[in-house]
C-alpha cells in the first residue's frame, strides 16, 4: 500500500498538469466566445499521446539501450504519421482525396502546414525525452550513491571489527600485568576496563557519538594505563572547550594513544606520552605526542589499530581532516585536526 501512494501522487500531478495544458490552450477560446479549432482536441490528444508514448516507450526501450539511430527514425516516423493523419482529417472537402489531390495550391499549403504540426509535435517528444533521461540519471545517481554508502558502511564495519579485538587485547594485557604482580589496584583496573567495554558495546556501533562520550571513554583508557604503569608522572592529558552538541564517529582517537603508549614505555617502565584535545568551535585539535623508549626505536611503529583510523579518516572526513605523523628518532607526534561541519 505504501509502494502505491508515490504513483498515485505522480499520476495526480500529471493529471493536474495536463488539466491546466488543455486551460491554457482553450482558455481564450472560451472567454472571448470564438468556436474552438476543429483539430484543436485531436492534436492537444496526440500531444499527450506522444508525451507517454516517447516516455514509457521509446526512451527506455530504443535510446536507453543506445539504439539512438532507431531512436530517431522511430520518432520521425510517429511524428510524419500523425501529422498526416491530423492534417488529413481536416483537408479532405466533400469531394475526399481526389479535390486534395487535383488542387495543387491547397496541396502545396498542406505540406507547410504538415512541417508545422511536425515540429509542434516534436515538442512533447523532447520535453518528455529529457524528462525521462533526468529520471533515469536521478535514479542512477541515487543508485550510485547508496552503494557507495553501503560500501562505506561495510569497510568501516570491518575496520571496527579489526580494531575492537585490537584494543581488548592490549587492554587485557594491561591487566594481567598488574595481577601478576598481585597489585592492590587490579580490581580498579578490572572496573575501569568493563566501563571502556561497556562503551565499545553500546556506542562504538554507532555511526555518530556524543563528543563529550569519546573524551570519558579516553579518560578512562588514560587512566587504566596509569594504573598499569610502574611511573605514569610523565603522562598528561589535556582536554578543553565547549563538547556540548557536537558529535563525531567513534574510537577515532584510540590507536594514536594506544600507539603512545606502547612507544612511548621505555625499558625501566617510564613513560612519556602527552594528550591534548581542543575544542574549537567546528574544528577538533587533538595531538598525541611521546618519546620513543630506547627499545622501541628499532621497531616498526604503526600496527593494525593505526593503520585502520586513517582508513577511517579518509572514508568519514574526505577532504575535511589533516594528520600529520613527524618521527624524528626521539619523540613521535602527531596532529590531528577534525572539521566537524554543523549537520543540516
Amino acid at each position: 500500500m505504501v509502494s502505491g501512494r508515490p504513483k498515485i501522487r505522480m499520476f495526480i500531478i500529471h493529471l493536474s498538469l495536463w488539466i491546466l495544458l488543455y486551460g491554457l490552450f482553450l482558455m481564450p477560446f472560451l472567454f472571448q466566445f470564438r468556436l474552438i479549432p476543429p483539430d484543436l482536441p485531436l492534436r492537444l490528444t496526440f500531444v499527450v499521446a506522444l508525451f507517454y508514448i516517447n516516455y514509457y516507450l521509446l526512451v527506455p526501450r530504443i535510446l536507453l539501450k543506445r539504439h539512438t539511430a532507431y531512436y530517431i527514425v522511430a520518432c520521425l516516423a510517429i511524428v510524419l504519421g500523425i501529422g498526416l493523419i491530423i492534417n488529413l482529417s481536416f483537408d479532405f472537402g466533400p469531394r475526399g482525396p481526389a479535390r486534395f489531390i487535383e488542387d495543387r495550391g491547397r496541396a502545396s499549403d498542406f505540406w507547410v502546414r504538415q512541417i508545422f504540426t511536425m515540429l509542434n509535435l516534436s515538442a512533447p517528444i523532447f520535453v518528455s525525452g529529457l524528462l525521462r533521461l533526468y529520471m533515469e540519471w536521478r535514479r542512477n545517481e541515487g543508485l550510485r550513491v547508496q552503494v557507495e554508502n553501503e560500501k562505506v558502511h561495510s569497510e568501516l564495519q570491518v575496520l571496527k571489527t579489526q580494531l575492537n579485538p585490537h584494543f581488548l587485547f592490549n587492554s587485557l594485557n594491561a591487566i594481567y600485568s598488574l595481577s601478576v604482580k598481585n597489585s592492590s589496584i587490579t580490581s580498579e583496573a578490572i572496573i575501569t576496563l568493563s566501563e571502556l567495554m561497556r562503551y565499545m558495546l553500546y556506542e562504538a556501533d554507532k555511526e555518530s557519538v556524543p563528543l563529550g562520550k569519546e573524551m570519558d571513554y579516553i579518560k578512562n583508557y588514560v587512566q587504566l594505563q596509569r594504573l598499569r604503569l610502574s611511573d605514569s608522572v610523565n603522562v598528561k592529558l589535556r582536554m578543553s572547550g565547549d563538547e556540548k552538541g557536537k558529535e563525531l564517529p567513534p574510537l577515532l582517537f584510540i590507536s594514536f594513544i594506544e600507539n603512545a603508549f606502547k612507544y612511548g614505555t621505555d625499558f625501566k617502565g617510564k613513560t612519556h606520552v602527552e594528550i591534548n584535545l581542543q575544542i574549537e568551535n567546528e574544528s577538533i585539535v587533538f595531538k598525541v605526542r611521546n618519546r620513543i623508549g630506547a627499545h622501541r626505536a628499532e621497531q616498526g611503529s604503526s600496527g593494525v589499530g593505526l593503520e585502520n583510523v586513517k582508513n577511517r579518516l579518509n572514508l568519514l572526513y574526505p577532504n575535511r581532516h589533516t594528520l600529520e605523523i613527524v618521527n624524528d628518532g626521539q619523540n613521535y607526534e602527531v596532529t590531528l585536526i577534525l572539521d566537524l561541519w554543523p549537520k543540516e
